[in-house]
């Protein structure tokens, strides 16, 4: 059986969803803080805190996992950075209880959800996965302290763990049944969405003056179904026999804030008319990834890499009447 921690996020529900179209047995372990109940669908849930070591070994105590998906993390670098002990406490505390509720019953098989926040500014671009790591937020941080304890759990204890480097997740599942519902929510695409729909004040577009051909930050987007799908991968690589591995997971193509907010306006028909705002700390201009290595190594490509798309299937969710995991 598969455990997946904070199934009932975004990237998570979908994963569950998958699993469900698989057929494969698994169980979602989530507080309920920034996840929804409605979005797991026929998922099974128990309810419970990562940052509780017992908590987190009573699900271990109870059901025969055999394999971790683990999701369950704060995610905003802007909060990060107000409160970075809750990042620490959350993030970090609570994988350290995970691995050592999977060490103490020998369950050696993690799928980790990383970030690309580990590397820093860039030094070049795409990003290999060699790249240093340089975080620069408490978030980066929390998930780079992470994967160093993951690092060491597979050299003294045998773990065999696929760390997934993710640039910037976005659309929703093609059928509009689950999608990306933030609360309150700071992602782009679904920030413009949602103005377009007229849930939401006029957006902000931060900075555009950085080194770009628009003078607006650049970023990757990954489809959430196609970020699924190397979790899939992942799955399959460890449960073969597979050893610990790294893997960055985007598009390595990158489009600027001002193509997002014409491709919004394009598929909406609607005008944005964003307001021009000074840049936030910490936002490099360009993060694309070089996602090679998992593309020679499974197969792996991204099947819904188009902006539009992405747009497209994000808006279906999102200008629904009825939006949000209560519909």
């Amino acid at each position: 059986m598969i455990l997946v921690t904070g199934g009932a996020g975004f990237i998570g529900s979908h994963m569950c969803r998958r699993l469900r179209d698989e057929g494969i047995d698994h169980v979602v372990f989530d507080n309920l803080e920034r996840g929804w109940k409605e979005s797991l669908g026929g998922s099974r849930l128990i309810q419970g805190d990562m940052r509780s070591r017992e908590e987190v070994a009573a699900v271990f105590d109870r059901e025969e996992i055999t394999a971790v998906i683990h999701f369950a993390a704060y995610i905003e670098v802007g909060e990060s950075v107000k409160a970075p002990a809750a990042f620490w406490e959350n993030n970090t505390i609570g994988v350290w209880n995970l691995i050592e509720a999977m060490r103490s019953r020998e369950v050696n098989q993690l799928v980790f959800s990383s970030t690309a926040a580990v590397y820093g500014e860039p030094q070049q671009v795409p990003i290999p996965e060699h790249h240093p790591r340089n975080s620069t937020s408490p978030y980066g941080d929390s998930k780079l302290a992470s994967e160093r304890m993951i690092e060491a759990a597979s050299a003294a204890y045998g773990l065999n763990a696929v760390r997934l480097r993710y640039f910037n997740a976005a659309g929703s599942h093609p059928d509009a049944t689950i999608g990306e519902a933030h609360d309150p929510e700071t992602h782009l695409i679904p920030i413009a969405l949602l103005a377009a729909a007229g849930k939401r004040p006029r957006m902000k577009i931060f900075g555009t003056d950085y080194d770009t051909p628009d003078g607006t930050c650049i970023r990757d987007y990954i489809h959430v179904c196609d970020l699924v799908e190397a979790h899939i991968l992942a799955l399959k690589h460890l449960e073969n026999g597979g050893k610990s591995d790294l893997f960055n997971v985007g598009t390595g193509k990158g489009f600027s804030v001002k193509e997002v907010v014409s491709a919004a306006e394009m598929v909406t028909g609607k005008s944005l008319d964003p307001e021009l705002a000074d840049r936030r700390p910490g936002d490099p201009a360009v993060l694309t990834a070089d996602s090679s290595k998992i593309q020679s190594a499974w197969g792996w490509k991204p099947q819904r890499p188009d902006l539009e798309t992405m747009i497209e299937d994000a808006w279906r969710w999102l200008s629904d009447p009825a939006y949000g995991p209560n519909r």
